[in-house]
């Protein structure tokens, strides 16, 4: 039997797939099956200055609210929260502290829909993994 402190962090864990699992997974799914819309939309995106900081100011929020309540470096799938959660925290930052570099990479980054399917296929796979692990397991 896990002890307290372990079986509140797992609960915290199931929490945040059963959270985050289908979200990620349906957000997956739709940049795949939209590539051209989100690929012009992700374009049109990084080119607003106002988009650039609320999209950092939100991946800043979640990333740290996330790290707060989940910060478990375990060889298991929990391991896909906590690096969520760091890689939200690092986006924030990077787009509040640098937005005009985020603005000037940009629109190199989707001139082609493969970052966009790509992303889409990484969510999709980690949002199934998550939804497995918080609802199946």
């Amino acid at each position: 039997m896990p002890a307290k402190g372990q079986e509140s962090v797992m609960q915290t864990s199931i929490f945040l797939a059963r959270l985050m699992g289908p979200v990620m997974l349906v957000i997956g799914l739709s940049l795949v099956v939209n590539a051209k819309t989100y690929t012009q939309m992700s374009a049109e995106f990084v080119a607003s200055r106002p988009l650039v900081y609320l999209a950092g100011a939100f991946a800043l929020t979640l990333g740290v609210s996330l790290l707060l309540n989940h910060n478990v470096w375990s060889a298991d799938w929990r391991i896909i929260i906590t690096l969520f959660g760091w890689f939200a925290t690092i986006n924030g930052i990077l787009r509040l502290m640098f937005p005009d570099w985020v603005r000037r990479i940009g629109p190199d980054t989707f001139k082609t829909e493969k970052p966009i399917l790509v992303s889409g296929i990484v969510a999709a796979i980690l949002g199934a993994i998550l939804c497995f692990a918080g609802y199946l397991r």
